[in-house]
C-alpha cells in the first residue's frame, strides 16, 4: 500500500486541546491518544488529498469522459457482455 506520507519519519510531540471529560474517558478505557489521533489524521488527509487531486485534475476527468462518450472506449468490440 502506498502511504501519502513517510511512514519512517520521526516521531514529533504536539500540543492539541481536548474536551476533559472525553480526555479522561478515554484514559480510563486506555485509548492509546497518540494511535487514534494520527490513524484519524491518515483517513483525513488521504481523504483531502483525493478530493484535491479531483480538483485537480476535474478537466482531465471530464474531457476523457466526453471522449469515451462520444467515441466509446478501445475494448467496446472485445466485450462479450
Amino acid at each position: 500500500m502506498n502511504s501519502s506520507f513517510d511512514v519512517r519519519a520521526t516521531r514529533k510531540p504536539a500540543n492539541v486541546s481536548i474536551n476533559s471529560d472525553l480526555l479522561a474517558k478515554a484514559k480510563e478505557l486506555k485509548i492509546n491518544l497518540s494511535a487514534t489521533l494520527e490513524a484519524a489524521l491518515i483517513e483525513l488527509v488521504n481523504a483531502r488529498q483525493c478530493e484535491l487531486w479531483k480538483q485537480q485534475n476535474k478537466i482531465a476527468i471530464e474531457t476523457y469522459n466526453q471522449l469515451v462518450e462520444e467515441h466509446g472506449t478501445f475494448s467496446d468490440d472485445l466485450r462479450n457482455f
